[in-house]
């Protein structure tokens, strides 16, 4: 039941690209209803993606210890019922967040759940007799979530403002006198991470125009591969594993352009309005995990023709046989002239 206190407990765990999808979903949420307040349940990584949205706060779980297991989950319920929660929004829908509604319906307290498609997913992965056709965006789902507690969102183009770049990051990235063009060539899995020696051809051509790139990624072996590369070409910079998270949300919100694979980044970059280019391999914009307000045009794929069973997974971890190199039918010149597109460089 819907009150001028409304208080709502968001849950969403899992992964940075879904946790960064809510952004722009609170943001429209928050502009549309302002009488709301909203405390955000997730990992403790993930506060700044929240930070200074209106009428948000932010609860840390301790899944790994003092929030573990079903006794952890009841300590968990019994902090966040002192707030006051009036009601319960599941951007999650799994096994923790499915006791945590447990609990709070106990209290009667008013609760949703995400439907994640997985039956129409599933028509859409399958290798034989394939249905493509686009499916409802993860933002959508996010949405009527909150449709269901009595709270319509217009999915509008909505922003979040851009952090402050501290001294330490400007030192390092430089001041802003060219197109600064970020580059996240990495993703969980390998189906979906374009090579990075047809990267590094990527990086050759666009570094010849008048742009700084950034590249962004984590992991011992990526930040070394990463650094080899931007040791290359000028006006090329490694930031994997140089800076702290909110330090990388400054600079990533200062981008004039985000290459990103069906990936985080691209989820960072769009919830803060900077153009992002996403490359396909194995997954495709159909499943609902297009950056927010991005147009089909900023969306690169494989060669159909070629590989006509695509998609082979929802998240990239399935892969047909004969498709490993799905990413090698996307040449480097599509990605550069894209890229010129979007910043006007192509005269």
């Amino acid at each position: 039941m819907r009150t001028k206190e409304s208080h709502i407990l968001v849950w969403r765990l899992s992964a940075m690209g879904d946790v960064a999808m809510t952004v722009p979903v609170l943001l429209n949420l928050v502009k549309q209803h302002p009488e709301l307040k909203l405390t955000i349940v997730s990992k403790p990584f993930f506060e700044p993606l929240f930070k200074d949205i209106p009428s948000v706060n932010f609860f840390p779980v301790d899944v790994k210890n003092r929030h573990k297991g079903f006794v952890g989950l009841y300590k968990l319920f019994k902090e966040i019922k002192k707030l006051n929660i009036t009601h319960v929004a599941d951007l999650h829908n799994v096994l923790r967040s499915k006791i945590i509604r447990f609990f709070f319906r106990l209290t009667n307290t008013p609760t949703a759940q995400i439907d994640k498609g997985r039956k129409e997913k599933k028509e859409l992965t399958k290798q034989a007799k394939k249905t493509r056709k686009p499916l409802k965006s993860s933002h959508q789902r996010y949405a009527d979530v909150f449709f269901k507690l009595g709270f319509p969102i217009q999915l509008s183009p909505n922003s979040k403002k851009p952090p402050i770049i501290s001294k330490k990051t400007a030192e390092l990235t430089g001041s802003k006198t060219l197109y600064w063009i970020g580059i996240a060539p990495f993703a969980a899995f390998e189906g979906k991470t374009y090579p990075i020696h047809l990267m590094k051809q990527v990086v050759e051509e666009l570094s010849k125009q008048p742009v700084k790139i950034m590249f962004f990624g984590g992991g011992k072996e990526e930040i070394n591969q990463l650094e080899n590369i931007a040791v290359l070409f000028p006006n090329t910079i490694n930031l994997a594993g140089k800076l702290r998270f909110e330090e990388e949300l400054s600079v990533i919100s200062q981008l004039d352009l985000m290459i990103s694979m069906d990936s985080g980044n691209g989820h960072l970059a769009a919830m803060f309005g900077v153009e992002t280019l996403t490359v396909w391999g194995v997954t495709h914009p159909f499943a609902g995990f297009v950056p927010y307000n991005q147009p089909n045009k900023n969306q690169i794929l494989p060669d159909l023709n070629k590989y006509p069973l695509l998609p082979c997974s929802v998240f990239g971890k399935t892969v047909f046989k004969g498709y490993e190199k799905v990413m090698e039918s996307i040449h480097p010149s599509d990605i550069v002239e894209k890229s010129l597109q979007i910043l006007n460089l192509n005269d």
